[in-house]
Protein backbone atom coordinates (compact mmCIF):
# COMPACT_ATOMS: atom_id res chain seq x y z
CA UNK A 1 0.00 0.00 0.00
CA UNK A 2 1.33 3.45 -0.93
CA UNK A 3 1.47 5.95 1.93
CA UNK A 4 1.86 8.85 -0.52
CA UNK A 5 0.78 8.75 -4.15
CA UNK A 6 1.80 11.53 -6.53
CA UNK A 7 1.54 14.43 -4.07
CA UNK A 8 2.40 17.81 -5.62
CA UNK A 9 2.24 21.27 -4.03
CA UNK A 10 4.23 24.46 -3.51
CA UNK A 11 4.47 26.71 -0.45
CA UNK A 12 5.17 30.41 -0.78
CA UNK A 13 7.60 32.31 1.45
CA UNK A 14 5.87 33.63 4.57
CA UNK A 15 2.82 31.42 4.04
CA UNK A 16 0.99 29.37 6.67
CA UNK A 17 0.28 26.15 4.76
CA UNK A 18 -1.72 23.25 6.12
CA UNK A 19 -1.81 19.61 5.08
CA UNK A 20 -5.18 18.46 6.30
CA UNK A 21 -6.55 14.96 6.58
CA UNK A 22 -7.52 12.09 8.88
CA UNK A 23 -5.07 9.78 10.62
CA UNK A 24 -3.47 7.53 8.02
CA UNK A 25 -3.94 10.00 5.16
CA UNK A 26 -0.19 10.22 4.50
CA UNK A 27 0.45 13.63 6.09
CA UNK A 28 3.38 12.61 8.30
CA UNK A 29 5.04 10.59 5.53
CA UNK A 30 4.76 13.59 3.22
CA UNK A 31 6.32 15.87 5.83
CA UNK A 32 9.15 13.43 6.57
CA UNK A 33 10.03 13.27 2.87
CA UNK A 34 10.11 17.07 2.63
CA UNK A 35 12.20 17.35 5.80
CA UNK A 36 14.76 14.86 4.47
CA UNK A 37 13.98 12.23 7.10
CA UNK A 38 12.66 9.74 4.57
CA UNK A 39 13.57 8.99 0.95
CA UNK A 40 10.80 9.15 -1.62
CA UNK A 41 10.45 6.24 -4.04
CA UNK A 42 10.08 8.71 -6.89
CA UNK A 43 9.64 12.40 -7.60
CA UNK A 44 11.60 15.43 -6.44
CA UNK A 45 11.49 17.78 -3.45
CA UNK A 46 13.13 21.18 -3.20
CA UNK A 47 13.51 23.47 -0.20
CA UNK A 48 15.08 26.85 -0.95
CA UNK A 49 16.15 25.39 -4.30
CA UNK A 50 17.97 22.43 -2.73
CA UNK A 51 17.12 18.77 -2.26
CA UNK A 52 16.68 17.67 1.38
CA UNK A 53 17.70 14.08 0.56
CA UNK A 54 20.31 12.76 1.14
CA UNK A 55 20.41 14.66 4.42
CA UNK A 56 21.49 18.16 3.44
CA UNK A 57 23.56 19.96 6.14
CA UNK A 58 23.18 23.28 4.28
CA UNK A 59 19.43 23.24 4.88
CA UNK A 60 19.51 22.35 8.57
CA UNK A 61 20.12 25.90 9.88
CA UNK A 62 17.20 27.21 7.80
CA UNK A 63 14.52 24.71 8.83
CA UNK A 64 12.93 23.82 12.16
CA UNK A 65 11.15 20.53 12.74
CA UNK A 66 8.63 19.63 15.41
CA UNK A 67 7.88 15.93 15.17
CA UNK A 68 4.55 14.31 15.91
CA UNK A 69 5.96 12.59 19.00
CA UNK A 70 8.11 14.79 21.22
CA UNK A 71 11.12 13.14 22.86
CA UNK A 72 13.22 15.01 25.42
CA UNK A 73 16.37 14.12 27.28
CA UNK A 74 15.56 12.45 30.59
CA UNK A 75 15.80 14.45 33.80
CA UNK A 76 16.67 17.71 32.07
CA UNK A 77 14.71 20.85 32.87
CA UNK A 78 12.97 22.91 30.21
CA UNK A 79 15.87 25.39 30.26
CA UNK A 80 18.46 22.62 29.97
CA UNK A 81 16.52 21.00 27.13
CA UNK A 82 16.36 24.10 24.97
CA UNK A 83 19.96 25.08 25.74
CA UNK A 84 21.03 21.61 24.58
CA UNK A 85 19.17 22.06 21.29
CA UNK A 86 20.61 25.56 20.93
CA UNK A 87 24.17 24.26 21.35
CA UNK A 88 23.69 21.97 18.33
CA UNK A 89 23.29 25.08 16.16
CA UNK A 90 25.82 27.30 17.93
CA UNK A 91 23.03 29.46 19.34
CA UNK A 92 23.84 31.40 22.52
CA UNK A 93 22.27 30.30 25.79
CA UNK A 94 20.76 33.75 26.25
CA UNK A 95 18.84 33.35 22.99
CA UNK A 96 17.64 29.92 24.11
CA UNK A 97 16.36 31.42 27.35
CA UNK A 98 14.58 34.15 25.38
CA UNK A 99 12.79 31.47 23.36
CA UNK A 100 11.30 30.10 26.57
CA UNK A 101 9.83 33.57 27.08
CA UNK A 102 8.45 33.58 23.53
CA UNK A 103 6.55 30.32 24.05
CA UNK A 104 5.36 31.27 27.54
CA UNK A 105 7.49 28.81 29.50
CA UNK A 106 9.79 31.16 31.39
CA UNK A 107 8.08 30.23 34.67
CA UNK A 108 8.66 26.54 33.90
CA UNK A 109 12.36 26.87 33.08
CA UNK A 110 13.44 24.85 36.12
CA UNK A 111 10.76 22.18 35.67
CA UNK A 112 11.85 18.75 34.37
CA UNK A 113 10.39 18.10 30.92
CA UNK A 114 8.56 15.00 32.14
CA UNK A 115 6.67 17.17 34.66
CA UNK A 116 5.27 19.53 32.01
CA UNK A 117 1.65 19.29 30.95
CA UNK A 118 0.80 18.17 27.43
CA UNK A 119 0.37 21.73 26.20
CA UNK A 120 3.57 22.88 27.89
CA UNK A 121 5.53 19.97 26.40
CA UNK A 122 4.26 20.90 22.93
CA UNK A 123 5.34 24.50 23.50
CA UNK A 124 8.80 23.31 24.54
CA UNK A 125 8.98 21.10 21.45
CA UNK A 126 8.12 24.07 19.24
CA UNK A 127 10.65 26.25 21.09
CA UNK A 128 13.38 23.69 20.36
CA UNK A 129 12.39 23.77 16.68
CA UNK A 130 12.63 27.58 16.65
CA UNK A 131 15.67 28.18 18.83
CA UNK A 132 18.11 28.62 15.91
CA UNK A 133 15.88 31.11 14.07
CA UNK A 134 14.82 29.01 11.04
CA UNK A 135 13.10 30.53 8.02
CA UNK A 136 10.83 27.51 7.55
CA UNK A 137 9.10 25.56 10.32
CA UNK A 138 7.48 22.13 10.00
CA UNK A 139 4.88 21.25 12.64
CA UNK A 140 3.42 17.75 12.63
CA UNK A 141 0.05 17.71 14.42
CA UNK A 142 1.28 20.05 17.18
CA UNK A 143 -2.06 20.18 19.02
CA UNK A 144 -2.92 16.46 18.91
CA UNK A 145 -4.25 15.15 22.24
CA UNK A 146 -4.41 18.63 23.81
CA UNK A 147 -7.48 19.89 25.62
CA UNK A 148 -9.47 22.72 23.93
CA UNK A 149 -7.92 25.50 26.03
CA UNK A 150 -4.37 24.29 25.40
CA UNK A 151 -5.12 24.01 21.68
CA UNK A 152 -6.39 27.59 21.49
CA UNK A 153 -3.39 28.89 23.43
CA UNK A 154 -1.07 27.07 21.04
CA UNK A 155 -2.93 28.55 18.07
CA UNK A 156 -2.01 32.04 19.32
CA UNK A 157 1.64 30.99 19.50
CA UNK A 158 1.57 29.57 15.97
CA UNK A 159 0.01 32.77 14.61
CA UNK A 160 2.79 34.79 16.26
CA UNK A 161 5.44 32.52 14.72
CA UNK A 162 4.00 33.18 11.27
CA UNK A 163 3.66 36.93 11.89
CA UNK A 164 7.39 37.05 12.59
CA UNK A 165 7.92 36.24 8.92
CA UNK A 166 8.51 32.51 9.21
CA UNK A 167 6.97 30.12 6.72
CA UNK A 168 4.95 27.47 8.53
CA UNK A 169 3.92 24.06 7.18
CA UNK A 170 1.45 22.36 9.48
CA UNK A 171 -0.19 18.95 9.40
CA UNK A 172 -3.41 18.48 11.33
CA UNK A 173 -6.53 16.35 11.43
CA UNK A 174 -8.54 19.17 13.03
CA UNK A 175 -10.62 20.94 10.40
CA UNK A 176 -11.29 24.00 12.60
CA UNK A 177 -7.56 24.37 13.26
CA UNK A 178 -6.71 24.50 9.57
CA UNK A 179 -9.60 26.86 8.88
CA UNK A 180 -8.46 29.23 11.63
CA UNK A 181 -4.70 29.23 11.04
CA UNK A 182 -3.86 28.49 7.43
CA UNK A 183 -3.58 30.78 4.41
CA UNK A 184 -3.94 27.72 2.19
CA UNK A 185 -4.59 24.05 2.80
CA UNK A 186 -4.19 20.80 0.92
CA UNK A 187 -6.89 18.28 1.80
CA UNK A 188 -5.33 14.83 1.77
CA UNK A 189 -6.71 11.30 2.07
CA UNK A 190 -5.42 7.84 1.16
CA UNK A 191 -2.06 9.29 0.15
CA UNK A 192 -3.44 11.77 -2.36
CA UNK A 193 -4.20 15.49 -2.33
CA UNK A 194 -7.87 15.84 -3.19
CA UNK A 195 -8.03 19.63 -3.39
CA UNK A 196 -6.04 22.66 -2.31
CA UNK A 197 -6.61 26.37 -1.86
CA UNK A 198 -7.55 28.99 0.72
CA UNK A 199 -10.02 27.55 3.26
CA UNK A 200 -12.63 30.23 2.55
CA UNK A 201 -12.30 29.65 -1.20
CA UNK A 202 -12.79 25.91 -0.84
CA UNK A 203 -15.85 26.43 1.35
CA UNK A 204 -17.37 29.05 -0.97
CA UNK A 205 -16.89 26.71 -3.90
CA UNK A 206 -19.02 24.06 -2.22
CA UNK A 207 -22.72 23.99 -3.06
CA UNK A 208 -23.68 22.98 0.46
CA UNK A 209 -26.62 23.09 2.79
CA UNK A 210 -27.04 25.54 5.65
CA UNK A 211 -27.69 23.77 8.94
CA UNK A 212 -30.27 25.30 11.29
CA UNK A 213 -31.08 23.84 14.69
CA UNK A 214 -33.52 24.82 17.44
CA UNK A 215 -34.50 23.24 20.74
CA UNK A 216 -36.39 19.99 20.41
CA UNK A 217 -40.06 20.33 21.39
CA UNK A 218 -40.65 23.83 20.03
CA UNK A 219 -42.22 22.23 16.96
CA UNK A 220 -43.35 18.71 16.29
CA UNK A 221 -41.53 16.83 13.57
CA UNK A 222 -44.70 16.99 11.48
CA UNK A 223 -44.92 20.79 11.89
CA UNK A 224 -41.22 21.15 11.08
CA UNK A 225 -41.53 19.13 7.90
CA UNK A 226 -44.48 21.29 6.86
CA UNK A 227 -42.22 24.36 7.12
CA UNK A 228 -39.40 22.75 5.19
CA UNK A 229 -38.97 23.51 1.53
CA UNK A 230 -38.11 21.20 -1.36
CA UNK A 231 -34.77 19.54 -0.83
CA UNK A 232 -34.73 20.31 2.92
CA UNK A 233 -33.88 17.58 5.41
CA UNK A 234 -35.44 17.58 8.91
CA UNK A 235 -34.34 15.46 11.89
CA UNK A 236 -35.06 15.48 15.61
CA UNK A 237 -32.73 13.66 18.02
CA UNK A 238 -34.67 14.62 21.14
CA UNK A 239 -32.27 17.46 21.97
CA UNK A 240 -32.29 19.55 18.81
CA UNK A 241 -34.61 19.88 15.85
CA UNK A 242 -32.34 20.24 12.84
CA UNK A 243 -32.95 21.52 9.33
CA UNK A 244 -30.54 21.22 6.41
CA UNK A 245 -31.62 23.61 3.69
CA UNK A 246 -30.22 25.34 0.58
CA UNK A 247 -32.54 28.34 1.29
CA UNK A 248 -32.22 29.37 4.95
CA UNK A 249 -33.91 32.80 4.77
CA UNK A 250 -37.54 31.63 4.26
CA UNK A 251 -37.14 28.93 6.88
CA UNK A 252 -35.74 31.35 9.46
CA UNK A 253 -38.60 33.76 8.77
CA UNK A 254 -41.14 30.96 9.24
CA UNK A 255 -39.52 29.90 12.53
CA UNK A 256 -39.56 33.51 13.74
CA UNK A 257 -43.28 33.85 12.92
CA UNK A 258 -43.96 30.82 15.12
CA UNK A 259 -41.63 32.09 17.86
CA UNK A 260 -39.67 28.90 17.54
CA UNK A 261 -36.14 30.30 17.76
CA UNK A 262 -35.12 28.90 21.14
CA UNK A 263 -31.56 27.58 21.05
CA UNK A 264 -31.17 28.75 17.47
CA UNK A 265 -27.91 27.86 15.78
CA UNK A 266 -27.09 28.48 12.14
CA UNK A 267 -24.04 26.90 10.55
CA UNK A 268 -22.84 27.28 7.00
CA UNK A 269 -20.43 25.02 5.16
CA UNK A 270 -17.04 24.25 6.72
CA UNK A 271 -13.91 22.44 5.64
CA UNK A 272 -15.42 19.29 7.09
CA UNK A 273 -18.27 19.62 4.58
CA UNK A 274 -15.68 20.06 1.83
CA UNK A 275 -13.95 16.87 2.97
CA UNK A 276 -17.23 14.96 3.04
CA UNK A 277 -18.09 16.20 -0.43
CA UNK A 278 -14.68 15.16 -1.81
CA UNK A 279 -14.56 11.70 -0.22
CA UNK A 280 -18.22 10.82 0.06
CA UNK A 281 -17.75 9.59 3.60
CA UNK A 282 -17.65 10.81 7.17
CA UNK A 283 -14.48 12.47 8.40
CA UNK A 284 -12.21 10.25 10.53
CA UNK A 285 -10.24 12.19 13.16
Amino acid sequence: MQAVNGVTFEVEEGEFFGILGPNGAGKTTTLEIIEGLRQADSGTVEIFGQSPWPRNPKLLPRIGVQLQASAFFERLTAREQIRTFASLYGTAQAEADEMLEVVGLADKAATPAEKLSGGQAQRLSIACALVHGPDLVFLDEPTAALDPQARRNLWDLLRDINKQGRTVVLTTHYMDEAESLCDRVAIMDRGEILQSGAPATLVRGLDSMTHISIESGLLSLTEAKALAGPGDDVTDDGVSLQFSTPSPAPLLAALAERRALGGLRVRGATLEDVFLHLTGREYRA
